[in-house]
């Protein structure tokens, strides 16, 4: 199983921007397709962006496809979560998570799909 540690967040202000990273060990993730969920103050996780194991095919939720960007080097065993033009809904843990394919066409939002996952990283933005 691959363990999964995540960095990168913090705190920034309204429109800044940040990047996520997610390293893993244990396990090469070229084996592996690679999620980023977040979970806000009192609510359900939710699947913010995927990506396939050679990165060719990437996904997104609606709410974030034209602010995030998921990116991947398998060399350095790492997925990225670039996010830009933050704002206080934004305000999360973030997590990423691998799924045991390479690629999927369908079950990237379900959390049961997902085989590891990391401890989370605080992202807060204020207004």
């Amino acid at each position: 199983q691959v363990q999964l540690v995540e960095s990168g967040g913090g705190l920034v202000q309204t429109g800044d921007s940040l990047k996520l990273s997610c390293a893993a060990s244990g396990r090469t993730i070229v084996n592996y397709a690679l999620g980023w969920f977040r979970q806000a103050p009192g609510k359900a996780t939710k699947f913010v962006a995927g990506i396939s194991w050679d990165g060719r095919n990437t996904y997104y939720e609606d709410s974030v496809h034209d602010r995030f960007n998921i990116s991947r080097d398998n060399a350095r065993n790492t997925v990225y979560l670039q996010m830009s033009n933050l704002g206080p809904e934004d305000t999360a843990v973030y997590y990423c998570a691998a799924r045991s394919v390479r690629d999927s066409p369908s079950g990237w939002s379900s959390l049961y799909e997902y085989t590891s996952w990391g401890q989370g990283t605080q992202v807060t933005v204020s207004s």
